[in-house]
């Protein structure tokens, strides 16, 4: 009988893996891992001479002191090489930087963007961070010259400062250790990481191991301990094993709450259901394995995790591949299960149904990230639902016997097949993974494969979507680029709602940015392949931000009448809730001053003729605007779009007023429905007349006619656009003499003449609504229409509404006051883009990047998106988990970022490069030191063959540089000055 628990119990007990970043021995990620795992890639090199010169420590022969049997390893890739910029670490300090630090921040950034989180979104937080570690080679580097040592080479070699720089990088507040049990290190700091989370000691958990391979004095001491293999390769199990072949690498995983994983929609790689960790104290000498402490800690580790031995169908096994040690852990394996099964009085299988392989046959014994390198081999495993054969494997040990047991040897790469309980119920595939450390500290971890998760229901999905990339340099984007395009291509499957999600979520956003528009992945990465091409592409924008890193300042600019039309933004309002939800509140504050709902007039069920419908009576046009434009901004409100100034184009200010908090949003409605419904009761027979000349002409021509009275200006829109509004008599004489003599005009469609004395009538009226209305101060600046200036403390007035009703719209003005205060991103509030052309005019040639919210003909989602785009590579904060309120997509795993990485290295070879950086400089680097511009000068004069004006130049440029030069040295040795100092 095979025991199951219900599948998933959602306690603080369970905790799972939702991140992962490595590198390995012929890999560089993740995904280059298991390809060399699934093929069975032996990745073993022999030792180049960059690392040392082997052949002055290599013998065949082991009794040779001094020498090492072994020169072989598997090795990463660029280990010299780091990205010190982005860290923001001085070339100085990353150079005295042992390369596990160096690998262990880069990868920790890797492993937060896999798990979809901006590493910025966790600063201050209580996550920890627990990293295996028990390699001091770069420390014996720096420590063979004395006359080398300097302050960071403290800082740049203590293990501590490995978990330690993390924490202080990210600003993380959880626990921050250093685990060293030799082989079982990053195994223990897994179980240290799990059970400090159930402590709630931290909230999440980074847990990882490396080590690097930079001397050879471990090689040396190994090898006169017999446990290095003379041929350089793992030979797990087999009959031929002669010991273990060194490796490094390093890994990290994110650790979380099983629970809090779910609902935060995060992938979750795989479950920890258990782990233990023990010694086996006294055994025949101290390095010596211990089969009973072996058992021991699976037996635990399956008890705490409440498994039962059949359920389990893979270990991946310590296997170092020593003749002595793999026989033992065989042992230890079937002792514990045998124990297992009695525990849960279950009956040997007949059918052995639990593989056995281990990594250390593909990248070697990683030591002190042997574990992690087990670990994740098995989560990758599980995502691909594939069991990795076991390398240099032909025959079983003849020490080892399986027969009888439920252990097999995965000879082959296989697909991981589910167990199944007798009455046919599906077991999730669970493993267990190993580590001992060779001074007695054991290790065992067990894993379960990852819940089905099921989306919950949201809002429907978005037509289109907007994907934004960033990076610190150029080329790093373009890089990124790239790898975004590969990733797409290799999985096509993936959902592009669920790609955008956890890219704009999920990721820090810097100073070089990218977005970009597509409804289907396949779009997506056709418009990648075409900007990388260098196309021109619609919905593709991009931008670099200016290095002061300060948000740009946005002025948004509020619509006035005119710009209606029916089913405006009516694609927003059937798919974006906070639009819908505001634009509804609305219509239910206007119902006591409309006779017919505002959401009817917008949006009519039956099409009716436009230039007859209500929609374009102003006693429902200028409610209808309002309401619209108010939803507007609360929709871009609610994606961290917000206003710097405000400006609105008559009808608009009172929008614009809402929005600055002059007044309350009940209020607002009740004064435009007011305003409109007293405009709509004015006698007909007005009417307006658009003019391409200056304010200057127009007012000349009104007093030549002795047209004053009946004509006033209504509008100055731009320097040569005004409008002028009256009695129609009137209007049509001006139209008259400005053609005769050369200037355009056009008459404007309205059912009244604003902003001219035909609005007398209604004033009295109008001020009496405007008298019951609460004002305030403006809390944002808002730029006024009548006086084209910021206003003060007059709009809190009845009497400026009242003023505004008559005086023209200054425009133009209001326009050059926001150029003046040097705006240059202008979002229009709308439904059309009309103020955005007529505010071009008002300023410089050039100047400005100009956004509509709406624009009729273009699909009301894409054009929002569009804008949206356009403000992110302009340097805005986009509040993207508003933006995804309220719509439930899935964390996937995503390209992370490319770091540009440049060599930083101790050069122990006397080459020029450490003589000009470290130890004994060069007499330019001393002078430079010692801040001696007239030895600098002289040095110069003599190795350059300079002009006479270059000459003279010489001594002044030289004195900035000795300046900056002593301020750099002044930050840089003062490192135990600052700890004692704070």
């Amino acid at each position: 009988m095979i025991n199951t628990e219900p599948l998933y119990i959602m306690n603080k007990e369970l905790i799972a893996i939702v991140g992962i970043s490595c590198r390995f021995p012929g890999a560089t990620n993740y995904d280059q891992f298991w390809q060399n795992l699934e093929q069975g890639i032996n990745s073993i090199t022999e030792i180049p001479q960059q690392r040392w010169p082997i052949e002055k420590y290599y013998s065949p022969n082991p009794e040779i002191p001094q020498t090492t049997i072994s020169k072989w390893g598997g090795l990463m890739q660029s280990v010299d090489k780091f990205d010190a910029q982005f860290f923001g670490i001085s070339p100085r300090e990353a150079q005295r930087m042992d390369p596990q630090q160096r690998i262990m921040l880069e990868l920790s950034w890797s492993c937060l963007e896999d798990a979809g989180y901006s590493p910025w979104e966790l600063s201050g937080s209580q996550m920890g961070v627990f990293i295996g570690v028990c390699n001091y080679d770069y420390n014996q580097l720096q420590h063979q010259d004395e006359k080398s040592i300097e302050g960071h080479t403290a800082t740049g070699t203590y293990t501590c400062i490995i978990p330690n720089r993390i924490s202080y990088f990210f600003n993380f507040h959880g626990p921050s250790v250093p685990v060293d049990t030799a082989c079982s290190s990053s195994l223990i700091a897994l179980h240290q990481a799990v059970n400090a989370i159930k402590e709630e000691e931290c909230s999440m958990a980074l847990v990882g191991g490396v080590s690097v391979l930079c001397a050879p004095s471990s090689y040396i001491s190994f090898s006169q301990l017999g446990m290095l293999s003379p041929t350089g390769q793992c030979k797990t199990f087999d009959g031929k094993a002669d010991g273990y072949v060194r490796g490094e690498g390093a890994g990290v995983i994110l650790l979380k709450p099983l629970a809090k994983a779910i609902e935060d929609n995060n992938y979750i790689y795989g479950v920890i259901k258990g782990s233990a960790i023990n010694h086996g104290g006294k055994a025949r000498t101290l390095t010596s394995p211990n089969v009973y402490a072996q058992a021991q800690v699976l037996r635990s580790a399956y008890g705490k995790a409440n498994i039962a031995p059949n359920t389990v169908s893979y270990i991946e096994t310590h296997g170092t591949g020593t003749p002595l040690g793999d026989p033992i852990e065989i042992n230890a394996l079937k002792r514990s299960f045998k124990q297992l099964h009695q525990q849960y009085e279950l009956p040997v299988s007949e059918q052995p149904h639990c593989g056995l392989g281990t990594v250390k046959t593909n990248i070697g014994h990683l030591e002190a990230a042997a574990g992690i390198a087990g670990v994740i081999k098995v989560l990758l495993a599980m995502k691909h639902r594939k069991l990795p054969k076991i390398v240099n494997f032909e025959q079983l040990n003849p020490r080892i016997e399986l027969e009888g047991s439920p252990f097999y040897i995965v000879r082959e790469t296989q697909d991981w097949q589910q167990l199944k309980t007798e009455t046919g119920e599906v077991i999730p595939r669970r493993a267990g993974v190993s580590s001992f450390g060779f001074g007695g500290v054991n290790a065992h971890v067990v894993l379960e494969e990852a819940p089905v998760q099921v989306k919950r229901e949201s809002f429907s999905d978005r037509p289109s979507h907007l994907l934004s990339l960033s990076a610190e340099t150029e080329q790093a984007l373009e890089e990124l680029v790239s790898r975004y395009q590969n990733h797409l291509e290799i999985y096509p499957e993936l959902e592009l709602a669920d790609v955008c999600y956890t890219a704009n979520l999920g990721r820090a956003h810097f100073s070089h940015r990218l977005g970009i528009i597509a409804t289907n992945p396949q779009e997506l990465t056709e418009k990648l392949k075409q900007h990388t091409a260098g196309e021109e592409v619609v919905g593709v924008f991009s931008g670099e931000l200016p290095k002061n890193n300060s948000y740009p300042q946005v002025a948004f600019l509020f619509t006035g009448q005119g710009s209606q039309y029916e089913n405006m933004g009516r694609q927003l309002y059937e798919t974006q809730p906070t639009f819908r939800q505001v634009l509804d509140e609305c219509d239910e504050l206007l119902r006591p001053y409309l006779e017919y709902p505002v959401l009817k007039v917008l949006y009519p069920q039956e099409a009716q003729q436009s230039n007859s419908s209500l929609l374009n009576q102003t006693a429902y046009t200028q409610p209808a605007l309002f309401a619209l434009e108010y939803a507007l901004f609360k929709l871009w409100e609610s994606w961290g779009i917000k206003p710097n100034v405000v400006l609105g184009h008559s009808v608009g200010e009172y929008v614009a007023a809402t929005v600055a908090g002059v007044w309350s949003l009940e209020d607002g409605l009740k004064l435009i429905a007011a305003r409109g419904r007293l405009m709509q009761g004015l006698p007909a027979g007005g009417e307006m007349l658009s003019v391409l000349a200056s304010e200057s002409k127009v007012q000349e021509t009104l007093e030549a006619m002795s047209l004053g009275e009946q004509v006033a200006i209504a509008a100055i829109n731009g320097p040569q656009s005004i409008v002028i509004s009256g009695e129609s008599e009137a209007v049509k004489a001006i139209a008259t003499n400005l053609e005769s003599t050369g200037i355009k005009t056009k008459q404007l469609q309205v059912s009244h003449a604003f902003h001219s004395p035909l609005m007398e009538p209604m004033l009295a009226e109008f001020e009496a609504v405007a008298g019951e209305i609460t004002y305030h101060q403006p809390r944002i600046p808002l730029v006024s229409n009548v006086t084209g200036k910021l206003v003060t403390g007059e709009i809190s007035t009845p009497q400026y509404w009242v003023n505004h009703v008559r005086q023209p719209v200054r425009f133009a003005q209001s326009m050059k006051t926001l150029d003046e205060q040097e705006y240059e991103l202008f979002l229009e509030i709308g439904p059309k883009p009309i103020l955005l052309g007529m505010g071009r005019q008002s300023l410089p040639e050039g100047v400005g990047v100009w956004l509509p919210s709406l624009r009729p003909g273009v699909e009301a989602w894409q054009q929002v998106l569009s804008s949206l785009g356009q403000l992110y590579v302009q340097g805005a904060k986009v509040d993207w988990l508003g933006f995804y309120q309220n719509y439930a997509h899935q964390k996937v795993a995503l390209p992370t970022y490319p770091f540009q990485r440049e060599r930083y290295w101790l050069d122990t070879s006397g080459s020029q490069e450490q003589k000009t950086v470290n130890g004994d400089p060069s007499l330019v680097v001393k002078l430079l030191n010692q801040g001696n511009i007239e030895g600098l000068t002289q040095e110069l004069n003599l190795s350059e063959q300079l002009t006479v004006d270059e000459q003279k130049l010489l001594p002044k440029l030289l004195t900035a540089l000795i300046n900056q030069h002593q301020k750099y040295l002044s930050i840089e040795d003062d490192v135990v000055g600052d700890y004692y100092d704070e």
